[in-house]
This record gives C-alpha cells, structure tokens and sequence, in this order.
C-alpha cells in the first residue's frame, strides 16, 4: 500500500491547507495537535458572504446560503425563495484545476410563511492526480478525485422569535485510485449525517432606533464514518458546533451596520498520539495501543461527547480547538454591502488564521457577492482565496415578469 500512501498524503496536502507550515514553525512539535476528521471539504464555506465575514453565518440576516450556516434562518427568510451559485477556485496559489462549485437554495412552504423547504448540493474537485509509475517510469494513471455531498432541510418557526431546522445529508468522497500495476484500490467513502439548528431573532429599542439581536446555533454532520478500504480504518465526519450572535442597528435612512461573532468547535474526539504516552515502556506502549484501539471503534455519538473532555493537555487545549469569527457589514438600501471579518484558529490546530474582506450588489432579481481572504501567514496556501456568488431572487423574478406583462 506504499503507493496508495502516498497518494492520500499527497491529497491531504491539497485539501488540508488548513495545516499551513507556518503555523508548525510557530509552535513545538509535540503542541502540535490539530483534530483529524474525514471529508475535510465538507468544512469550507461555499459561499462570498460569509466567507467575507470571517466564516461566520450562525446569526446573521437569512440569506440563500443559510443551509451551510444555520438551516433554521430559512423560516425568517423576506422572499419566498431564492436560489444562489458559488464558485471557488481553491488553493490558486498552488494549482489552478481544484474548485469547490456549490447550488443551494430555499422555498416557503404553506401560507402561514412559517416554514420552509431547502436543498444544496457542493461539488468539490481535486483536479488531475497522477497516481504514480508503471514499470518502465511512465505515469501510471491519471484520476480526478473528487468530493460531492447533497442535501435536504426543513424549517420551521416555533414562535414569531425563535426556530429551528433540521438537514439530511448525503456524502461521497472518491479519490477514484485503482492502480492495475500494483493491484491497490480503494473505494469510494460514503456516510449520512444530520444537521441540527435554531435561530432566536427579536427587535430591542437602543435610544430611538429599533435595533435587531439574534443568535442562532447548528450543529453539523453528525453521522456515520467514512472508510476508503472497506472498513479497515474509518474516519470521523468533521461534525462541527456553531454558536452565533449578531447585532444590527441603523446608521441614517437606508444605511445599517450589523456586527458578528461566531463561535466553532469540531465534536470530533482527539487521535492518541504517542508523544503523549511513555513508549520506551511496554506499559506505555500497551497504553497507547487501547486508546488507539478505543479511539477507532468509538461510535460518532460517544465521539460528540468525548470531544469536550479528551485533549491531552485538558481544559486549556480544549479551549484552543474553539474558533473565532468576527464579522461586520454594512448594507445601504439592502443594494449595496461591504464586508470584513476575522478568522482565528490556534496555531497548534492548524493556524488557519486570516482576514476576509468582501462586497456585494443586489438588483432586485439578482445579486452579486465576492470575497477575498488574505491570511496572516503569508506562507499559507489559503492567502488570496476568491469566492464568488450569484443569487437570484423569487419574489423579485416574480414581480419582473408581473411588469412585463402588464
């Protein structure tokens, strides 16, 4: 399986940018302890908005990709539907062939306008892999592995201030590998998974002006593991706990500013390594073998719960696994909008640590958002990622084609 080793490390280069060199230089080897999950993908954000927010999206205002954010949002949503398109070209600075392209999109249900139906799908490509050599040294097969996941949410109010949602998911992950040469292959990684949420809006007085507060949470992909050798070794989905809140108050007429903050944390139970154990020992290493072997047969429930308790270094390394977001917009005449965020992670997670920036244009029928990440180590792989955004929305095709015919 030497070969096949090499390509999955070779992937996870790619697709773990998050684990930037720099964030390595910056702390001791044995700190370095980031979470490890399968179907990593499945964490990026997809959309211009809230990546330009800093990776926030727990609370903030409904919009036609709350289906990554926090599902329940669509209950609150102003149009009857709508339907968005994003497109990332990932890791620019390094290739130029791997993409993450996302559909996502929802519809009120009923007259009562207190629930709603939603869908996203997100294709992410890695581009063209070369699998290794034949024989006489020449490439042996080239793959185009891939990620792709679909999905299916409800929501609905539970009171004119507070809702909650529920997803469904399917996921695939296919690195596509089958080396006739050698024999190694590998199978395509499936699981199902649920997301759970709620959102809390309400309408406080500051002074004169009526101001909106909300928070929200959503706990995503909570489901089964992923394997890509029939089961010999699973992997954790990144089942990931979000909290938010988030302020909006007018400036003038037509002009708000609304401020965020999010909260991350994945519920994913921490690998034993074997710095932690005394390994010159048979004690030590029979030790580190059952956590090793309890680890890789813990159901992804046990997993959610162990995740708060298991850090080597206790309280204080949990603490580090939580990231924070910060986000500000402001929005004049809900046309025009600019955005800027942060985003923290602890260097001995993964460092991905950057600032967003971002704007937008609405047109009634459609709207344009881009984003752009700048990141704080400029050795990181995620520097100058671009994420753009085209929605279109419902109620605003409808009153188009009204014109029209009248």
């Amino acid at each position: 399986m030497k070969r096949y080793g090499k390509l999955i490390f070779t992937l996870s280069i790619f697709l773990m940018s998050a684990l930037s060199a720099a964030a390595q230089n910056d702390i001791k080897d044995n700190e370095f302890n980031p979470v490890n999950t399968g179907v990593t993908t499945l964490s990026i954000a997809p959309d211009a908005r809230g990546s330009s927010l800093g990776n926030l999206g727990a609370a903030t205002d409904p919009d036609m990709n709350s289906q990554f954010w926090n599902p329940s949002k669509y209950a609150f949503g102003y149009s009857t539907g709508g339907l968005s398109l994003s497109y990332t070209p990932w890791l620019r600075k390094i290739v130029n062939d791997i993409f993450l392209a996302n559909l996502a999109g929802y519809w009120k249900l009923g007259s009562m306008d207190n629930q709603a139906l939603s869908a996203s799908l997100r294709y992410f490509s890695l581009g063209e892999v070369t699998s290794g050599l034949d024989n006489d040294g020449l490439a042996a097969m080239t793959i185009n592995p891939y990620e792709f996941a679909i999905d299916l949410g409800y929501s609905r109010k539970l009171s004119e201030k507070f809702s909650m949602g529920v997803v469904l998911r399917y996921i695939l992950s296919d690195l596509a590998y089958n080396n006739t040469y050698t024999g190694e292959s590998n199978t395509a990684a499936s699981a199902f998974s649920v997301d759970l949420s709620g959102y809390f809006v309400t309408y406080p007085m500051v002074g004169r002006n009526e101001c909106q507060f909300s928070w929200g949470f959503d706990i995503s992909n909570i489901g089964t593991k992923v394997s890509y050798d029939h089961g010999a070794n699973n992997a954790f989905l990144p089942t990931n706990l979000r909290l938010g809140a988030n302020f909006m108050f007018p400036l003038a007429d037509y002009n708000t500013l609304s401020f965020g903050l999010d909260l991350n944390k994945l519920l994913v139970p921490t690998k034993p390594r074997p710095d932690d154990y005394q390994m010159e020992t048979a004690e030590g290493q029979q030790e580190y073998q059952d956590a090793l072997d309890k680890w890789e047969t813990m159901s992804p429930i046990s997993g959610i719960f162990k995740s708060f308790s298991d850090a080597p270094g206790g309280f204080s390394e949990e603490l580090k696994e939580i990231n924070v977001s910060l986000g500000a917009e402001y929005a004049y005449n809900q046309q025009f909008f600019a955005r800027l965020g942060y985003n923290y992670e602890h260097p001995s997670k993964g460092g991905r640590s950057y600032f967003a920036f971002g704007a937008g244009f609405s047109l009634n029928v459609v709207q344009l958002d881009a984003s752009y990440m700048l990141a704080t180590a400029q050795s990181s792989p995620l520097d100058q990622t671009l994420r753009f955004t085209l929605t279109f929305d419902m109620d605003g095709l409808r009153d188009l084609m009204g014109k029209r015919r009248k």
